[in-house]
This record gives C-alpha cells, sequence and structure tokens, in this order.
C-alpha cells in the first residue's frame, strides 16, 4: 500500500512539472501596480539623469536608470522588461529619442509605440492592470529577428520596412515558422508562448543598482 501511495505522489509531482514547463507555464501576465514598483528618482531628477547620459546604446540608457521587472529568453538572445510610473509613452518617446535617435518610431495602436535602434527593438505599452505604470521591452534586433512574429509587427511597420530592418525576405521567412504558432507578440497577458520567461519580480536595475 505504501509503495501504491508512493507511486501515485510521484506521477503527481511530475504532471505539476509537466504543467508548468507547457505552453501556459512560460506566460507572464504584463499586470504591474504602481504599488508593486520599487521607489524611483523624482520625474524631474530622472529626466535631468536621462539627458546627461552619455550612453551610445539605448539598452544600456534604459538599464540605467529604470527597474528591471523580467527578462524573456529566447535559444541565444533575450529581451529585458523595464518599469515605470513617471512618465508617459509620449514622454518616454521624446527622451529617449533626444538622448539616442531612433531609426524609426511607429505610430501609438493597440495602446502600444515600438521605437527601431540598430541594435534593439523599444517597446512601450501601458500594464494591464495600471495605467500609470508603462513597460519598456527592450528586445535585441536578433532576438526579434529569431523569435517575433511578422504579423505583430506588421501592426506598426510594413513588411517592407520590417525586411530593411531584419534582412530581406525575414517576413516571408518567419511567417512560415510561425504556423506553428511558435511566435513571439510582445510582453503581454496571453502573449505567444515560444520564449521562456524569467521571475517576474523586479531583479535590481535603474539608479542606486550599482551597475
Amino acid at each position: 500500500m505504501y509503495k501504491k501511495w508512493l507511486l501515485l505522489g510521484m506521477v503527481i509531482i511530475m504532471l505539476g512539472v509537466l504543467a508548468a514547463c507547457g505552453p501556459g507555464g512560460m506566460e507572464q501576465d504584463a499586470n504591474v501596480s504602481a504599488g508593486d514598483m520599487p521607489d524611483e528618482p523624482s520625474k524631474s531628477e530622472l529626466a535631468a539623469a536621462i539627458e546627461s547620459d552619455n550612453s551610445n546604446e539605448i539598452d544600456d540608457l534604459v538599464e540605467e536608470h529604470f527597474p528591471l521587472l523580467d527578462v524573456v529568453n529566447g535559444d541565444t538572445y533575450e529581451a529585458e522588461i523595464f518599469a515605470t510610473q513617471r512618465f508617459t509613452k509620449e514622454e518616454l518617446v521624446s527622451l529617449f529619442s533626444s538622448a539616442i535617435e531612433p531609426e524609426n518610431v511607429s505610430e501609438e495602436k493597440d495602446n502600444q509605440q515600438i521605437m527601431v535602434y540598430p541594435n534593439d527593438f523599444v517597446t512601450l505599452k501601458h500594464s494591464e492592470s495600471d495605467d500609470n505604470v508603462i513597460l519598456i521591452e527592450v528586445a535585441s534586433e536578433e532576438f526579434v529577428r529569431n523569435n517575433y512574429s511578422p504579423s505583430f509587427l506588421q501592426t506598426y511597420f510594413t513588411y517592407r520596412l520590417l525586411d530593411s530592418f531584419l534582412g530581406n525576405g525575414w517576413s516571408n521567412r518567419r511567417a512560415r515558422s510561425c504556423q506553428s504558432g511558435d511566435c513571439y507578440g510582445g510582453y503581454k497577458s496571453g502573449s505567444y508562448g515560444a520564449p521562456s520567461r524569467g521571475s517576474g519580480t523586479f531583479r535590481g536595475g535603474g539608479p542606486g543598482s550599482g551597475k
């Protein structure tokens, strides 16, 4: 009888592990509220720090001034998710553009906006549970090329423009790969589950982190 219950317990544990590793287990809700945020400097202090920053890469600039929420891992590249409650999307676009000029900035659609830099794509959107919190996803160009859904990006850019960013024929090649549903459509609740997520908690970064 003891062996029977032991075997049953092992089966239950294995089923739980398998469930956690499936597509549903890799989802991370983008539900961050102001109460979840760590302390940030004031808006004026942050703006002044960004304006005086000498970084040449947008990922370094964002990492230096905003708290890290999560990391989305692809095969070999990653996207980092930061957050702030000090600025609107429009203000962030203006600040980032003034600090480091982007190659392209999309129109705002579906409550999101994307800035394209030589090595990174920066997506700005409201937290799904608190409009006062803006999520900042910084995805390396290789992460975008290998994981993103072209149908998602086409909401913001034409296929011709996407191919100019990511290589000729990228849109068609990636669309074929995405037929299995194994594509990423941005950091959000109910998002595509291809890349695995990090812990989903603030993990340093931003002022005072020692970076």
